[in-house]
């Protein structure tokens, strides 16, 4: 059976893959960025829109890090906003819930359901640093294995409270239109983070409750994934990759009592459209040598080694030096709790290539990459789809806010014709987009 792509538009924000140079690079923050990109992504019938969280500035040796300073808008007020002037497109939030409380996160998220009529995401994520832990009243630092044991109790806790109001149960008063049920939205729960217990302010939305969507490649986050996500987004560097991946993830669902259609396997990728193929490796080397500046190699190699590597030239070999584990040289970044193979590995492909820092640096940046004319670039999404790499795409566009406009334009037109994307939305909400049950 032919397998119907799905496709999501990441808004780039403050990311590596974001060209700053580039004349037509426009604001990361100004409503008019968000709001175009998020158009582009329905004119081409998107399933959502992804807004990444940055709960603090990353810094770099104690200086904010050259593509923080731009600032990090809050998702749900900037989604909240997009509601308005969308129709069907879904809306995707990042929401920490190492800091934020379970009722908390429920009210928000359902307040956008509402006001989206039934379009919101949420994307689960733990904090892994007490570095941005600072930012909160705890300091709050937990060991890897708490901060999934309170994101699971979390998202139990914001499904029971969304699942509170039972439409079954809801009487309608016909003069007033209005409803009301004794014991309306009570809940009560008693867990290793959480005791809490009253009435949850919002019925549920057209959709039911809005999508889980959960971000992470560890064994653990998979078997998270597995027992309650919707939507898995994950990265995978080569086709293989993504084979395995998602025939171990999808293993994982019947244990949980899910069919494999329960969870979207959505890997983030980047795409480079040209008028020919070799237009578009042109084209492509051409915008990772601006996305990765000298200056920015460093700052990413110091990530690996946890040294500081401020002396070193980018375009010179790579450090002699040994990593070191645990260093905050980069802070507010993900580290590595094992650089050392990955330090070999870079040493052999830079002797076999001749690459430079700088160069090695930009060759080892791990997204899957589609490049090349539109026709090539429909082909290899829908190959991985129909193989059974993904189920779809989240697209991580190189420039704001009209980084999609070309695939849109020339990808999804090819799409349709092969009849494995949608010409038009299936239903107002996201889970209609998705395929999923609400």
């Amino acid at each position: 059976m032919t397998k119907q792509v799905h496709l999501a538009a990441h808004f780039p924000g403050v990311n590596n893959t974001t060209v700053w140079s580039d004349p037509a690079a426009g604001s990361q923050i100004d409503f008019a960025s968000f709001r175009h990109l998020a158009e582009t992504a329905e004119r081409g019938t998107f399933d959502f829109f992804f807004l990444a969280e940055g709960l603090r500035l990353r810094e770099v040796k104690g200086r904010i890090h050259d593509l923080d300073v731009v600032g990090r808008p809050e998702s749900l007020t900037v989604l909240s906003a997009l509601a308005a002037v969308t129709t069907h497109l879904g809306l995707a939030a990042t929401v920490n819930s190492t800091f934020n409380e379970p009722y908390e996160l429920a009210k928000r998220l359902a307040t956008l359901d509402q006001l989206s009529g039934g379009r919101a995401a949420w994307n689960v994520v733990t904090s892994w640093d007490a570095f941005t832990g600072e930012n909160f009243r705890r300091g709050g630092y937990l060991d890897k294995s708490d901060r999934y044991v309170r994101a699971q109790e979390s998202l139990r806790i914001v499904r029971k409270l969304w699942d509170s109001w039972a439409a079954d149960d809801l009487i309608a008063d016909q003069v007033t239109g209005r409803f009301a049920r004794e014991g309306a939205g009570a809940f009560a729960d008693d867990g290793d983070h959480f005791r809490i217990s009253g009435r949850f302010g919002l019925p549920p939305s057209p959709q039911g409750r809005p999508v889980i969507i959960q971000a992470g490649d560890s064994d653990q986050g998979r078997e998270f994934a597995a027992s309650g996500a919707d939507v898995i987004f994950s990265w995978h560097g080569t086709f293989a990759a993504g084979q395995t991946f998602y025939k171990d993830v999808k293993a994982r669902l019947a244990k949980y009592g899910r069919s494999e259609d329960s969870l979207k396997i959505m890997p983030a990728v980047t795409v480079v459209v040209g008028d020919t193929d070799a237009d578009a490796v042109e084209k492509a080397a051409y915008i990772r040598e601006q996305q990765v500046s000298g200056p920015t190699a460093l700052v990413l190699a110091e990530l690996l080694w946890g040294r500081d590597l401020s002396a070193y030239d980018p375009d010179g070999p790579l450090p002699e030096l040994e990593p070191v584990v645990g260093s905050s040289v980069t802070q507010g970044r993900v580290g590595y709790n094992d650089p050392g193979p990955i330090v070999a590995e870079w040493r052999a492909q830079a002797e076999a290539h001749g690459w430079s820092l700088r160069e090695t640096v930009i060759n080892q940046q791990n997204r899957q990459t589609f490049i090349g004319s539109p026709a090539t670039v429909a082909e290899a999404i829908n190959r991985h789809v129909q193989e059974d790499a993904a189920d779809g795409f989240v697209l991580v566009p190189h420039l704001t806010p009209t980084g999609l406009d070309d695939f849109v334009d020339q990808v999804v037109p090819l799409l349709r014709e092969r009849g494995v994307f949608r010409t038009e939305y299936a239903g107002p909400t996201l889970r209609d987009q998705l395929g999923l049950r609400r």
